[in-house]
């Protein structure tokens, strides 16, 4: 599964997933809600990108 990098340097890895946010291991960045943020630095989903 691709994992996504947000600006800060937090990595999201769908393996791990954000549980400590209502994230389950194993949720793809497609389903993870429009309205999650960054738990490092709080920016929205749309700043992420594609780790490369």
């Amino acid at each position: 599964m691709q994992k996504y990098v947000c600006p800060c340097g937090y990595v999201y890895d769908p393996a791990v997933g954000d549980p400590d946010n209502g994230i389950a291991p194993g949720t793809p960045w497609e389903q993870v809600p429009e309205d999650w943020v960054c738990p490092t630095c709080g920016l929205g989903k749309d700043v992420f990108e594609k780790e490369a």
